[in-house]
């Protein structure tokens, strides 16, 4: 196949194929006075947080009325009515100021007072308004509600606000709902008082992880890849796999893997890494759509991947109440898995289309990048030794902020200028707004689902839904080994990871879990799956969204940089994801996956990972069609069923799995040796 000699992309557009697929980073021109006050805003942002977590004592609802107001202050000044034309198109000069028109500006000031009104009244007062609110409070809670959903749909998108809008119209109109969804129903005074006068709502458990930790972890990232963190780890990666034959898309898996542990943004990760790796993995050979796909996959790996997984690991743990070392754990090994499938595929890819490595000339040398950036390493590494020590995440986030200073203004090779600092602080800040913005609508989802108890009248309709599935699949001759309740479970797991990827399209991964959790996370304790498994289930096929068609994200990024059809790279991107589409079932049938589930023992862990390696492997070698040589057809559908039995948890079944694959290595084996001797 011959190379593919197309120019990189310049940083510029970059820039625009970022704002185009991630609306989070779609930020509106703004005039230089204005723009000056909005940047100081932003380091206040920063500079409050940091104070906040790591040294101030200030009560929670203030704590989180005050990042809410940052929030929607700054993304009505920030983010455009509509995404096509950030100008508005206000024909009127004096309909604006400095860029950004006057209604913006006054929402501006009406979310950042709506926001701070209940947290400035003293606390024995709002205890005295909670179920029977003034009307004020009712006019301030409906104008915080609404500014929350109109800023989460210019940050995030519209799927979201649809969705929050939908479960107030349930909440509203229980009464004539359907079946068992039906429910009393709530008054608009007594949404409001839940969702607003509450720590149920709106200034819930999602601001809140919002505010104390996934703030700070953000900013960390920033910085640490303004310090040369970043331009490390993909020089390591180039380093490491590089040389070997289709390098770059190794160099990809690697550094993406490697960025995964600083960063949660699928998008932003596949364009900071890919603007590398795509142009590098077309120049060997692999084909445009094929390259997108391996830079969106291994991206979206970040999300998985410790000690950030985006913000999840957050939540987690203020629902779980466990300690954050202990969900980072159980992220470990499923991550890998993930990092494994596409490495399998994009090895196997490359031996079958006879593609090279990187030349020495066009590698770095592994002395020089160790003795340029060696610095920058050192926040990382405290960050994690403060997390495993027992830590709380945000003191250890705190002062792996100021490594990445100190380390900064010491580092020669990529030296922290004041005027850095104040661009990274800048920087950090409006990263957040999107998903804080998410958070806050989230908590409207959320509260209403305490309000009503939709989530277990959902969970019951999904368990009864499934068992009665599964009480017709034992009845069929073939089926009728497996149990009802066995059957009902697998079909239970299917209907959620259905609705997990269908309701993260186009949804930040954090807000789609906290949802998911909510709705779905009963149907899985009423089957008896441990809390800790059900909240990696919804999270991983939540994540799995960001590669799946028809709204894959990453994949449309990844192809805006490849230059490929966005739609053949999101197929490929799933095909090369199956790992994490099939890790989840494997950590459900044998929690010892996760490390620190109950009933963990090292030779359940030890069968369990190796079944699911070889299952990964030989999925590879089915969607590839390619082992030591081309598979026909009907060997790469033997291949693909019997992977099953070695992802089916159990020495038995690994063992049967290998004498069923035996005849196919032979056959491959021979194959290879009759190539060979042509």
């Amino acid at each position: 196949m011959a190379a593919d000699n197309t120019p990189e992309l310049t940083p510029e557009q970059l820039a625009e194929i970022e704002r185009r697929f991630d609306p989070e980073t779609a930020f509106r021109p703004t005039g230089r006075m204005l723009g000056h006050f909005i940047a100081a805003v932003l380091v206040a942002m920063s500079v409050y947080h940091f104070y906040a977590s790591g040294f101030g004592l200030i009560r929670e609802l203030l704590h989180r009325g005050i990042h809410l107001s940052f929030v929607l202050g700054l993304v009505f000044l920030l983010f455009g009515l509509r995404k096509s034309d950030p100008a508005l198109g206000v024909p009127k000069a004096w309909y604006r100021f400095d860029g950004v028109p006057v209604i913006d500006i006054m929402l501006a000031v009406l979310a950042v007072g709506a926001a701070m009104y209940l947290p400035l009244l003293p606390p024995t007062i709002v205890a005295e308004r909670v179920g029977n609110p003034s009307q004020f409070d009712v006019f301030m809670g409906t104008s915080l509600l609404l500014l929350t959903l109109e800023a989460t749909r210019r940050s995030v998108g519209p799927t979201l606000p649809i969705i929050a809008i939908l479960f107030l119209v349930f909440a509203y109109f229980g009464p004539w709902m359907p079946g068992a969804l039906k429910h009393g129903g709530a008054s608009w005074l007594g949404i409001i008082n839940h969702l607003y006068m509450t720590n149920q709502g709106i200034y819930g458990i999602a601001i809140g992880v919002m505010a104390q930790y996934v703030f700070l972890f953000i900013l960390f990232g920033v910085l640490a890849t303004r310090i040369g963190l970043g331009q490390l780890f993909i020089d390591l990666a180039m380093v490491i796999a590089g040389r070997y034959s289709g390098g770059p898309a190794k160099v990809a898996i690697f550094s993406s893997a490697f960025m995964g542990t600083i960063s949660g943004s699928s998008i932003a990760n596949t364009v900071t890494t890919g603007a590398l790796t795509i142009p590098a993995m077309k120049r060997v050979g692999y084909p445009p759509h094929f390259a997108g796909a391996v830079e969106a996959t291994a991206s979206t790996g970040g999300q998985i991947t410790p000690p950030i997984l985006g913000a999840a690991a957050f939540i987690m743990v203020e629902y779980l109440e466990i300690p954050l070392r202990d969900v980072l754990a159980a992220a470990l090994f499923p991550a890998l898995l993930h990092y494994f499938g596409i490495f399998i595929m994009v090895h196997l890819e490359a031996k079958k289309l006879g593609l090279r490595g990187l030349r020495a000339e066009e590698l770095p040398k592994v002395g020089v990048v160790l003795k340029d950036h060696w610095l920058s390493i050192i926040p990382l590494a405290i960050l994690v030794y403060l997390i495993l020590s027992g830590k709380t995440p945000d003191y250890a986030a705190v002062y792996g902020i100021i490594a990445c200073v100190v380390v900064g203004f010491l580092n020669p090779t990529h030296r922290l200028t004041f005027p850095d600092l104040w661009n990274a602080l800048s920087a950090g800040a409006k990263n957040t707004l999107a998903v804080g913005a998410a958070a806050a609508t989230v908590g409207v989802v959320v509260g209403v689902v305490t309000l009503t108890g939709v989530g277990f009248r959902l969970g019951y309709v999904v368990v009864q839904t499934a068992t009665d599935i599964g009480g017709f699949l034992s009845t069929l001759p073939v089926l009728s080994y497996f149990t009802v309740t066995q059957w009902a479970l697998f079909v239970s797991l299917i209907l959620i990871a259905i609705s997990c990827i269908i309701m993260g399209a186009g949804i930040p991964t954090t807000a789609t879990y906290i949802i998911l959790v909510a709705v779905a996370a009963p149907a899985l304790a009423q089957l008896q799956v441990e809390p800790l498994v059900s909240h990696f289930f919804v999270f991983y096929y939540g994540v799995l969204a960001d590669i799946t068609p028809p709204v894959a994200l990453a994949a449309y990024a990844a192809a805006g940089i490849a230059g490929s059809n966005p739609f053949k790279t999101g197929n490929t991107a799933f095909r090369l994801g199956i790992a994490k589409a099939l890790v989840p079932f494997v950590f459900v049938y044998s929690p010892a996956l996760l490390l620190v589930a109950d009933g963990f023992t090292w030779w359940l862990f030890t069968i369990t990972l190796s079944g699911a390696m070889l299952g990964i492997a030989s999925l590879g070698v089915a969607f590839s069609g390619f082992l030591f040589a081309p598979l026909a057809n009907w060997e790469r559908w033997w291949v693909a069923l019997v992977s099953f039995l070695f992802i089916a948890p159990g020495l038995l079944t690994m063992i049967i799995g290998l004498v069923l694959m035996s005849p196919i290595i032979i056959r491959q084996v021979l194959a290879r040796r009759n190539a060979q001797a042509l």
